[in-house]
């Protein structure tokens, strides 16, 4: 097993478990969508993936549904992706994605956690080098054999498949998402989930006390409502 499943184990049930808030970036995830693609998910392949992952947290299609009309409206405003960067306590570098109407409320948010959890907001490209970005899928291969599949998608970029009792987890760098997702729907291969994530190339083990000090600020900023997604260096396999 490679570095995507020993992160993906680190993380699970960690950052991705409160529902409202899961249901609160997909809401964002499907506007973005629309205003980008359009409404109708059988040409806009990027809004096709997020009603998956709705689905893959039981988000009810009555949300989903609502969420489409309403960002179909010309009178809502937009919502931009903006990356943070910078460093807990510790010398731990920690990547923050958002997705935000009000760029400066969240400019402000953001430096404000970090200085007050004696953090330090940094520049862009100031540790985004320390994490590879990647796309993810979970699917159900039925039938298929999994070496059989990797063989397939070998080609296409993939660095990794394993299984876990979710499914079948596909990593590949991010600039393979859409041909791999072309693969999967071509070939009937049902997609439960799919996105982006970003994995640090280097961990570092801290103390317990240490730990409980980046805690604070990570906690802070993942309960933002403009914070989509948190990375960090911090090792925790031994938190």
């Amino acid at each position: 097993m490679g570095r995507a499943f020993e992160f993906r184990k680190a993380r699970k049930m960690k950052r991705w478990s409160a529902m409202s808030k899961a249901f609160t970036r997909i809401g964002k995830d499907i506007v973005m969508a629309v205003k980008e693609g359009g409404p109708d998910p059988d040409s806009n392949a990027r809004l096709r993936a997020v009603i998956q992952n709705a689905k893959s947290v039981n988000m009810p299609k009555d949300n989903v549904e609502r969420a489409i009309k309403r960002a179909s409206d010309k009178s809502l405003g937009d919502f931009k992706e903006v990356v943070f960067e910078g460093y807990a306590p510790h010398g731990i570098a920690i990547l923050i994605e958002t997705a935000t109407d009000n760029n400066t409320r969240t400019v402000a948010n953001v430096r404000s956690y970090f200085n007050k959890c004696d953090g330090s907001l940094g520049t862009s490209g100031s540790v985004v080098f320390m994490f590879d970005h990647v796309c993810n899928f979970r699917i159900n291969r039925g039938d298929m054999d999994l070496e059989e599949l990797e063989l397939e998608l070998i080609d296409f970029g993939v660095e990794e498949i394993f299984e876990d009792e979710d499914g079948c987890l596909i990593y590949a760098p991010f600039e393979s998402f859409g041909a791999i997702q072309s693969y999967l729907e071509n070939h009937t291969l049902e997609i439960l989930s799919s996105g982006f994530e970003r994995i640090p190339q280097v961990t570092k083990a801290l103390t317990p006390e240490q730990v409980a000090d980046v805690e604070k600020l990570l906690e802070k900023i993942e309960d933002d409502d403009d914070v989509q997604n948190v990375y960090h260096t911090m090792d925790e396999t031994t938190d």
